[in-house]
């Protein structure tokens, strides 16, 4: 806030005040309407307050700062309140500690309400005697101030519920977040740009003096990041990959069990997440909120991309490049929060406003569905730490401005793998990125369908031979798992080697992973259970807990029959190398059989290994901005007796071209698109396979018609 001359205001700007002074103070009122006195006396954790105090905290603050100097006699409301409702302005005075807001019961809601009355008469009647420039400035900061609060009412508000068993809702009809397409980069040129506020009107005194910056050129997404964006990310093991994270964010989601954006939860039927209309599905399509500035930062990095900086968001937004500015969520730049070129805080208690808080903060810019109308400005500078996720906020992302022969920066290892398969004369993609969240979901229901014989036989097998399998466990070892999924085949094991002291599951699916290490948890309390994401081909080390026990490695589920022959003793070599010395290895496959059999396995009558493998158009076209028309292509499940494979296939029912990632692929009408195959074994040739690799096989057992097989490899 400015200091201004004493000249007292005329009464057409009085009036004008007057009545934004009574819409601010009657919309707080209003967004606590829908709470219960038992509601708005709860602090649910030291950041936030109870509703009751954020009544009564802006209502001090008109009190405080023009009532009490300008009104002669003035006589307080309550005198304990000035100690009951100062937040942190030491140069007023002590203040009741803020942690310990929630246990003041008294005074109750009735009484702030009439503090509020008693404020709010007191001040209409000095509003219409007419302000000074320096008062009318006052009561613009108060008016702000109590904006401001109105969205910390309303995030407080969220995390108390989200805290409750019920799930309430808020109001069930809060708007939703405006959904739509990914974002997509615009580009702006380098150069000099004014920054700040620099013209009429309020501002907070943070966001001046206006200076002039220089901008290299950079892209900025005119979007913020999706929920389904976050999900892939998730599903890629954003979460459990330490190269993405920042130190300090990396030991805080460690320490914290991170594995998603606060509010969500996952079960049987999928995400959910908390939010002022209550509990409700994720909609990929709305953007992410509910992230810190660490979340923010390791999803930038995976991207290929960065934050953007505050100068570089301004720019942008006063260019009209940005959608999304203000109505959804803060977002987090990458510039630390300090004081622009020429900044002198306002003198007074006021000028503890901002400026004793530009230090181990982080700007946001924009503004949040929570956030008040017409609070926002272009300059507007939010802060708040680094591990901060309550309140709402999200991210755009920005990059370097691409140059001549410089590779794509979303040119991920997925879009590399997926533009190589579709420019090959035979298109082809990977089976392992059938497993996103929704792959691994239909994979556990392709186990269920009563064609696909594979699991239940070799889960059969198990039970049968899983005496034998522990006894060749040594003691204290630990079970290492390539590709655990839900890890239901692996409990035989546990169940019969209760010798086991450590379990280490490997799987791509972060979902699947979290899901089967906290239930394995709860089910062998004695067991050391120590998840990690990864492409479980390319494993190098494993985690700290298996360290100093002998390593049995574990694969069942026949998953080796989907590489090719070298790719499958590449896998065994390195499987070799990370279980170490001593070791031994578990290995399921399937057996050669009649074709009708495995067709059926592969192409079930509820067509739900269709959907799996359809679904791997669904996942690019979400992550790689792709345009799949997943209806104009077709299932088809073969068998290849020459090369003793199963085959899968999406064929492609018209011509058609079709755009992933900037290049454009042409399918003519009954093109296939190879997506899986899975090879058929005889124990000879597994055992030849087992020998490239430098393993010996000690045992094999082999189930009843239709036959899957356990190999136990000695290293």
């Amino acid at each position: 806030m400015t200091r201004h001359s004493r000249q007292r205001r005329d009464t057409p700007v009085t009036h004008i005040l007057g009545n934004r002074y009574h819409s601010v103070r009657s919309r707080t009122e209003r967004l606590a309407a829908p709470l219960s006195p038992e509601d708005m006396v709860v602090q649910s954790m030291p950041d936030a307050s109870p509703a009751k105090w954020h009544m009564a905290h802006t209502t001090w603050f008109f009190e405080t700062f023009l009532l009490a100097p300008n009104v002669p006699d003035y006589k307080p409301f309550d005198p304990t309140f000035g100690y009951l409702f100062n937040s942190y302005y030491e140069a007023v005075g002590p203040r009741h500690p803020r942690p310990q807001r929630g246990l003041m019961t008294r005074p109750g809601v009735d009484q702030v309400r009439a503090y509020r009355k008693y404020v709010d008469e007191h001040m209409a009647t000095l509003l219409l005697a007419g302000l000074t420039d320096e008062m009318s400035g006052l009561v613009e900061l108060g008016l702000a101030h109590e904006e401001q609060h109105q969205e910390l009412l309303l995030m407080d508000i969220l995390h108390l519920f989200s805290l409750s068993s019920l799930k309430p809702a808020y109001d069930p009809g809060w708007p939703k977040d405006t959904c739509g397409r990914r974002g997509q980069f615009k580009p702006l040129g380098a150069g000099l740009a004014q920054m700040g506020h620099g013209g009429t009107g309020f501002a907070f005194d943070n966001e001046g003096p206006r200076h002039t910056t220089y901008l290299q050129s950079f892209e900025i997404s005119d979007r913020l990041v999706t929920n389904g964006e976050w999900l892939s990310f998730i599903a890629d093991g954003g979460y459990h990959t330490a190269a993405l994270w920042l130190s300090e964010g990396w030991s805080l989601i460690q320490e914290q069990g991170w594995n998603a954006p606060l509010y969500w939860q996952h079960d049987e039927n999928g995400w959910k997440r908390m939010s002022l209309r209550g509990l409700e599905d994720i909609d990929p399509a709305a953007p992410v909120t509910h992230i810190s500035y660490f979340e923010a930062a390791a999803f930038a990095l995976w991207t290929d991309a960065r934050l953007p900086t505050e100068a570089e968001w301004e720019a942008a937004a006063r260019a009209g490049l940005l959608e999304q500015v203000d109505d959804v969520a803060w977002q987090w730049t990458q510039s630390g929060y300090s004081a622009y070129p020429g900044f002198k805080p306002s003198v007074g208690a006021v000028g503890e406003y901002n400026g004793k808080f530009m230090v181990n903060q982080m700007v946001l810019r924009g503004g949040a569905s929570v956030t008040s109308p017409d609070h926002s400005r272009v300059t507007y500078r939010n802060f708040f730490p680094t591990d901060k996720r309550w309140m709402v906020a999200g991210l755009r992302l920005a990059r370097d401005s691409r140059q001549p022969g410089m590779v794509n920066p979303q040119d991920s290892e997925f879009a590399r793998d997926v533009i190589a398969g579709l420019s090959g004369p035979t298109k082809t993609l990977s089976p392992k990125y059938f497993y996103d969240a929704a792959g691994s979901d239909l994979f556990e229901a392709i186990c269920q369908t009563p064609e696909y014989y594979p699991t239940k036989a070799e889960t059969g097998l198990l039970r049968n031979i899983a005496a034998q399998i522990a006894a060749s466990i040594p003691q204290g070892a630990a079970l290492v798992e390539f590709g655990s999924g839900a890890s239901e085949k692996t409990r035989l094991v546990l169940d019969a080697a209760p010798h086991i002291d450590v379990y280490v599951p490997i799987d791509i699916s972060a979902t699947a992973l979290n899901k089967a290490a906290k239930s394995l948890r709860q089910q062998y309390p004695n067991l050391v259970v120590a998840p990690q994401v990864d492409d479980f081909t390319r494993v190098l080390t494993l985690p700290e807990q298996a360290k100093g026990h002998t390593r049995v490695g574990f694969f069942p589920g026949s998953t080796i029959g989907n590489f090719t022959q070298d790719e499958a003793a590449q896998f065994l070599r390195s499987a070799h190398q990370v279980l170490g010395k001593n070791a031994q290895f578990i290995v399921g496959v399937d057996m050669v059989k009649q074709a009708h059999t495995l067709v059926a396995a592969y192409d079930d009558a509820e067509g739900v290994t269709a959907r799996f493998n359809k679904n791997l158009l669904t996942r690019i076209n979400r992550e790689l901005g792709a345009n799949f028309n997943v209806d104009a292509f077709s299932h088809l499940a073969l068998w290849n007796a020459e090369q003793a494979r199963m085959e899968m296939h999406l064929v492609s029912q018209v011509e058609q071209v079709v755009d992933v990632a900037g290049n454009r692929f042409h399918f003519a009408a009954g093109e296939r698109l190879h997506t899986e195959n899975s090879h058929k074994f005889t124990v000879q040739s597994f055992t030849e396979l087992a020998a490239r690799a430098g393993w010996s096989v000690s045992q094999c057992w082999v189930s009843e018609a239709p036959e899957v097989a356990l190999f136990r490899l000695q290293a």
